[in-house]
């Protein structure tokens, strides 16, 4: 099975994210208002998680997310929370993962970088190209990549953005599997390569807050060529994604979010193609099971929130736990320069809970089921994820 059972001792991460939160709490039992610079505290969340799959073995990891401010010694109340993101894992089939992101913000948000550093030696399963794969066709693969990634962009005026992109990728891929499709197909880039992408983007962001949104836009633009001296191929990408957020009520809102991506060139490696599915964005498929040359999505979400008149007391520090529980539906559809056609697209639905293990900086926990379709002679396909942070 390539499903991954996923377990997570939730009363432990609720006793650790609650000992985070004694840096964002004022003394007492009512914390100050949000504009207050009392606010701006560092938190940090570790959350343990352990997993099983046929082809990786029993997975032993933990999420951890650091959150701070970059401008303490003279603040700007406007200043968005910065945060570092580190992913470990191991498995019993001597395969590692590791993932470090950074999303760093400056006084008053002139300057905004991303950044994100992987290495990982893990299995993954190939359906083959286009929009009608099948289950039974998968091919077992084993992928080692290298990856960096830098972006950066600055604040040319009001609430405009304008950066550069640099990303760096080596992938290497063999299969042992002789059942599969992976072995019986003539690939671009089939046991692996090196690319180089370096672009432009351009931002819209009037999101009033960046982690749990509730109203505002946030729109960008990524358009990258990688050269072949310093690529396998020569090829173009173009990324664009949007996101707009209406709140209802004050406890209600919804968030519209849809996403395009294109990969251009003679020769496209297969590992490059845009692929359907994460935790993000059409949620209920693995990721990689439809992929081809352009992808296409899109989903909306209600959020609610929950503010029960409950307070936990733990090591003297009284807190008052908050959730939100969430709503989603969403179609997507990869398909050729070709053969675009609407009947293509595929249901995402579900639903989800969310934990502020940081209410301050409304940072989340997100536990999501979501189940997408159920083709001919297959089972549903589905997914449960568990995150930090929003969808979108």
């Amino acid at each position: 099975m390539y499903k991954a059972l996923t377990i997570t001792a939730l009363f432990v991460s609720l006793a650790i994210g609650t000992q985070a939160q004694q840096d964002t709490l004022a003394n007492g039992n009512t914390p100050p208002r949000e504009d207050s610079l009392a606010f701006r505290k560092r938190s940090f969340f570790p959350l343990p998680v352990l997993g099983y799959s046929q082809e990786k073995g029993l997975e032993i990891g933990a999420a951890m997310l650091y959150s701070f401010y970059t401008d303490n010694k003279n603040p700007d109340i406007t200043t968005r929370n910065s945060t570092l993101n580190l992913i470990p894992a191991i498995t019993t089939e001597s395969q590692f993962k590791i993932d470090l992101k950074a999303n760093i913000w400056t006084r008053s948000n002139t300057w905004h970088y991303k950044g994100n550093l992987r290495y990982h030696n893990f299995p993954l399963y190939f359906f083959g190209i286009g929009n009608e794969t099948r289950h039974d066709d998968r091919s077992l693969l084993n992928n080692t990549r290298y990856k960096a990634q830098l972006e950066a962009e600055r604040r040319i005026t009001g609430h405009f953005y304008a950066g550069a992109s640099l990303l760096y990728q080596n992938d290497a891929y063999s299969s042992k599997d002789d059942k599969g499709i992976y072995n019986t197909m003539s690939l671009t880039g089939k046991e692996g390569g090196h690319v180089t992408f370096i672009g432009l983007t351009g931002i819209f962001d009037n999101r009033d807050n960046q982690n749990y949104t509730r109203k505002g836009w946030w729109l960008r633009l990524n358009a990258a060529y990688a050269p072949a001296f310093i690529s396998s191929e020569p090829l173009f990408k173009l990324e664009a994604q949007g996101s707009h957020f209406i709140s209802l009520s004050p406890k209600s809102t919804i968030g519209l979010n849809g996403v395009f991506n294109s990969l251009q060139g003679d020769k496209l490696p297969f590992y490059l193609l845009p692929e359907m599915g994460n935790d993000n964005m059409m949620r209920g498929y693995y990721t990689g099971r439809y992929r081809d040359q352009n992808y296409l999505a899109g989903q909306a979400e209600y959020r609610y929130l929950i503010d029960p008149k409950m307070h936990i007391k733990i090591w003297f520090v009284d807190i008052r736990p908050k959730f939100a529980l969430a709503a989603f539906a969403g179609a997507g559809s990869v398909f050729n320069n070709h053969n675009f056609a609407l009947n293509g697209f595929k249901p995402s639905f579900g639903g989800g809970i969310r934990y502020f293990y940081d209410e301050n900086a409304k940072l989340t926990i997100r536990i999501d089921y979501a189940v997408g379709e159920q083709r001919s002679g297959e089972s549903r396909q589905k997914g449960l994820y568990l995150s930090l942070a929003e969808a979108f």
